[in-house]
């Protein structure tokens, strides 16, 4: 059992509620202008950050606003090398500007997912980690393609898994298509996370139990219940002897 794990959010996306859920995460995803933010944004995020002790990641995604970068977007490897890129730039000079570090990179959305199992997203990913020659780690799923080229690369990685959503038998996230992607309840959602922590595995949408390993819990900071959600699971977590840190 774990004393200890990472809890994150994805912040800076215009829902706005960032100043509630900082108290409760020790580690943060900034959107930096692909999917969401701006600079006024990012600055505002990274302020709060700071002032709650909770450390810093770059959220990049498809450059995408007008699907909040859910939708696979086709662009060519460099111009979505480029725009990854410059997205994890602007973030690093707004913290350059507030004497913080870039902790972390976790990329957003359909970026995210494509990542998983496409073998040349994934390695466009990595590439942009050792071009920016980034000192800061990658959030990547357990067992995923994205994972074991990071590995490979010399890329750190942290694992990744999800406490408001549900998984396919192959660790991939249910589409947000189906109703039952996204998980809603408070006591659902700390019985799927517990079982992560517990047994380094996790229960799937078909009922099976498959192996899972996650240094860093994520609830979606635009999920509707998101402060309830997480206000909710950093106590029941401390109630078991795991500290959020």
């Amino acid at each position: 059992m774990k004393s200890y794990i990472d809890l994150n959010a994805d912040v800076g996306e215009g829902i706005g509620n960032e100043v509630q859920l900082m108290p409760f995460i020790s580690s943060c995803n900034i959107a930096c202008g692909g999917h969401a933010g701006d600079y006024k944004t990012m600055k505002a995020v990274v302020e709060l950050a700071k002032n709650h002790s909770v450390k810093i990641g770059a959220h990049p995604s498809f450059p995408d606003k007008e699907s909040f970068g859910r939708k696979s977007i086709e662009m060519s490897c460099v111009a979505l090398y480029t725009s990854i890129k410059n997205q994890i730039k602007t973030l690093v000079k707004v913290l350059e500007e507030t004497h913080m570090q870039l902790h972390h990179v976790k990329p957003h959305g359909a970026l995210y997912n494509l990542a998983t199992v496409d073998e040349k997203i994934a390695n466009v990913i990595v590439e942009v980690m050792k071009g920016m020659m980034l000192r800061a780690k990658l959030y990547v799923p357990y067992n995923s393609v994205i994972a074991k080229l990071a590995i490979e690369n010399n890329v750190p990685i942290m694992y990744e898994a999800f406490a408001d959503r549900n998984y396919n038998d192959d660790l991939t996230l249910v589409s947000r298509t189906e109703n039952n992607a996204v998980i809603y309840d408070h006591n659902e959602m700390f019985n799927h996370v517990y079982q992560m922590l517990s047994s380094n595995t996790v229960k799937t949408i078909s009922g099976n139990m498959k192996p899972i390993l996650t240094e860093t819990i994520c609830v979606h900071g635009d999920n509707p219940k998101a402060i309830e959600l997480i206000s909710n699971l950093s106590s029941k977590l401390k109630d078991k002897g795991i500290k959020v840190s």
